[in-house]
């Protein structure tokens, strides 16, 4: 997901797909979590840099959820239960692409 500083625009960077469907794992904010333990887990277990874990984990804060991966039902399951078995508030969301 990439978004400018200053929080005025949200663009989601897709694959191009023709059929099928794409998931995404989506973490909301709350009140138990630090900064530093979101970034920490969004490195340790999605694979994201520091800068971009950073940026999602502010954006979490602001907006109140973000789409933080996407891919395959498959592959995201086990990182969105890794998330969840740290604290962190996540679901995956499916989409149906194509006809």
């Amino acid at each position: 997901m990439l978004f400018d500083t200053q929080g005025q625009e949200d663009v989601l960077v897709a694959e191009e797909t023709t059929t099928g469907t794409t998931a995404y794992i989506i973490v909301y904010n709350d009140d138990y979590n630090t900064f530093d333990w979101v970034v920490k887990c969004f490195v340790e277990i999605l694979g994201h840099t520091g800068e971009q874990a950073e940026q999602l984990s502010i954006f979490i804060h602001f907006k109140g959820k973000a789409t933080v991966k996407m891919g395959s039902m498959k592959e995201l399951k086990p990182l969105k239960d890794g998330l969840v078995d740290r604290g962190l508030s996540a679901v995956i969301e499916e989409e149906k692409i194509g006809s």
